[in-house]
């Protein structure tokens, strides 16, 4: 298929499918056709040539407002450029075909905006796609592009990944640039790939890899090109249990223990003080957000959604000394997690407790306790992306099971490669998988 071929099936699906779906904000067709005939004219071969993506709102798009999924920033100028990752997928041959729904500046793990609408489980229209990357989940996973964009704070590519049945990468902190995107908390936030296969989800990868000057996180570390076509087993691995075990449903823990089997895990192992390095993340997150948005709070409190407003003051609220003690937490956790990788190459963990919830549901049933559903969607994924490290998040379909539910594969910094050869393995075995909407 051509570029102009593929770009136009995916216009026709989105057009189809997003009025139900909700997934784009805004659709760049005229962009997406003019890019594709270029490509079309052109002999030079690229790894994603004709490719349509898109990407979450808070990614810079040229002439368009940078949303963050606020209403506030509905007010910006539009962007005179393109975020790095929207270059560098674009230089590979990939076509920009939008930009897509999301939890208000990213504090969100449901996919449920007050001003755009919820984006919609592509398996369940009732159920929330996650977030707040929900837009992208629910764009890859109802088949309207094959690749997207997302960011992953606390958990937000691979919370949507397990509600929406698809393939995500949250890369090591530093590896992929953020520049021309909108932050939420930058000592935490990741920017990466969905896709519907781990092939996909490579090469776009692949491509936005590199060092960035606009981006002071970004490493200097050259570019480390991932090859998956050896996704043979023969790496250690290990079942994180204790905290990573407590409160999931059933489900949740079978995928695990389906993944854990696959790729022939050996003996659990535990993070010490996992709990705590997720209290220290919600430390971090909240005053650090909080920081980037005193002057919108003092300014415009009515135009927030009421519950990330709230949290923001808190935030704001939390005194020095113990955002000082989550940061030197935070050192000691690092250090004592990666003497694990000492005997695993990686590690295996429920993305989320329980499948896609129902849209607008309050709370969770977790180990016979009910608790607010918000903060604890990302449970297991907080303590991960707290100290940086690279995750692919993988599909499990359960037989009897309506909804899918993701795992994740947690590798030791800048081990990419060794997540995504074992996410390719378990793709080729059928453990893993994205399953087509009706």
């Amino acid at each position: 298929m051509n570029a102009v071929a593929a770009v136009e099936a995916a216009l026709a699906r989105i057009a189809e499918r997003n009025p139900v779906l909700n997934a784009f904000t805004a659709v760049t067709a005229e962009r997406a056709r003019a890019k594709a005939e270029a490509l079309d004219a052109s002999d030079v071969a690229l790894p994603l040539k004709g490719v349509p993506f898109a990407v979450k709102n808070l990614f810079d798009i040229a002439g368009l407002p940078t949303l963050s999924g606020s209403r506030i920033n509905r007010d910006r100028p539009p962007a005179t450029a393109d975020a790095t990752l929207i270059q560098r997928m674009e230089a590979a041959g990939a076509v920009l075909v939008g930009a897509l729904n999301m939890g208000e500046y990213a504090y969100d793990f449901t996919g449920e905006n007050v001003h755009d609408g919820p984006s919609r489980n592509p398996y369940d229209l009732t159920r929330m796609s996650g977030g707040s990357s929900g837009g992208s989940g629910s764009a890859v996973g109802g088949g309207l592009v094959p690749i997207a964009l997302g960011s992953d704070t606390n958990g937000s590519i691979r919370v949507p990944s397990s509600f929406c049945g698809i393939f995500g990468l949250k890369p090591t902190f530093g590896r992929l640039s953020r520049a021309g995107s909108f932050p939420f908390v930058a000592s935490l936030d990741h920017l990466g790939p969905f896709a519907t296969n781990v092939r996909d989800l490579v090469l776009a990868y692949n491509a936005m890899q590199g060092t960035d000057p606009e981006d002071p996180f970004c490493t200097d570390r050259p570019a480390e090109p991932v090859d998956v076509s050896d996704a043979a087993g023969g790496l250690r691995v290990r079942v994180l249990d204790g905290y990573f075990r407590q409160g999931a449903t059933a489900q949740a823990l079978a995928a695990v223990d389906a993944v854990a089997v696959a790729l022939g895990a050996i003996e659990p192992t535990a993070l010490p003080e996992a709990a705590r390095a997720r209290a220290a993340a919600y430390t971090i997150t909240a005053t650090e957000g909080a920081a980037l948005h005193l002057d919108r709070l003092r300014t415009r409190p009515a135009d927030f959604d009421p519950a990330v407003r709230d949290r923001l003051i808190a935030g704001a609220l939390v005194p020095a000394a113990l955002v000082a003690k989550a940061q030197k937490f935070r050192r000691w956790f690092r250090d004592s997690t990666l003497r694990v990788f000492e005997d695993a190459d990686i590690l295996l963990a429920p993305c989320t407790p329980c499948p896609a919830p129902l849209l607008g549901q309050t709370t969770l049933d977790l180990d016979g306790e009910t608790v607010p559903l918000r903060p604890n969607i990302g449970i297991y994924t907080q303590p991960i992306s707290f100290i940086g490290l690279p995750v692919v998040a993988v599909p499990v379909w359960l037989p009897n099971e309506a909804l899918p539910i993701g795992v994740q594969i947690v590798a030791a910094p800048w081990r990419e490669d060794l997540a995504l050869r074992a996410a390719a393995h378990l793709e080729q075995a059928g453990i893993c998988r994205w399953k087509p909407c009706p």
